[in-house]
């Protein structure tokens, strides 16, 4: 098993410390104290607070964008790759909740690369509409209104971060099965 870089050590101390205070109230300062160590000895691995943020929501953007990639690539019907969806979405917070905090709450304080993260982040929600369209088209999805299915969606799949730390007695397989039950088939008997 690959052993973690100080580098590393101190993203995950920043990523607690982001989703239990924000970004913004939290200091370099916090993050060495939590860490045990000097706040001067946390620059000889990280330049900024600025770069430990561009590092989490960039590295989670981009396997997002990666995973929607492959899914779109996918010979699958369009109920399918609603399924990956939310399978990619569980199977990435489960590994990391504390990032997905700050991805869904500091993403605004990035500052040279908000643009990067928001081309990112468009270009996912794109894709993800046109998988909806298309599932509409082929009749496999109900003609409704597809932003409101959009946003049913992603605003579940964006709060499991809340969730998935409080239920260690669900697997990811049992969420994500559970998620794509009532997400796409409803709660109807």
């Amino acid at each position: 098993m690959k052993t973690e870089t100080r580098k590393e050590e101190i993203i995950k101390t920043a990523t607690k410390l982001f989703k239990e205070k924000g970004y913004s109230a939290v200091t370099m300062r916090d993050i060495a104290t939590a860490m045990g160590i000097k706040a001067a000895s946390l620059y000889n691995h990280i330049s900024s607070k600025q770069e430990i943020l561009n590092n989490i929501i960039l590295s989670l953007a981009e396997a997002f964008t990666a995973g929607m990639h492959d899914i779109k690539q996918a010979n699958t019907s369009s109920i399918q790759k609603v399924e990956a969806v939310v399978q990619l979405h569980v199977a990435i917070t489960a590994k990391n909740p504390n990032g997905m905090a700050s991805l869904n709450n500091d993403w605004m304080h990035l500052e040279e690369n908000r643009a990067y993260y928001l081309s990112l982040r468009t270009a996912y929600e794109a894709d993800f509409r046109n998988i909806l369209q298309t599932g509409i088209h082929k009749n496999e999805i109900v003609d409704a209104n597809i932003e409101i299915m959009l946003f049913s969606i992603l605003s579940t799949l964006r709060s499991l971060y809340l969730w998935i730390p409080k239920k260690e007695e669900v697997t990811t397989t049992e969420l994500s099965k559970s998620l794509t039950n009532v997400l796409i088939h409803g709660i109807n008997k």
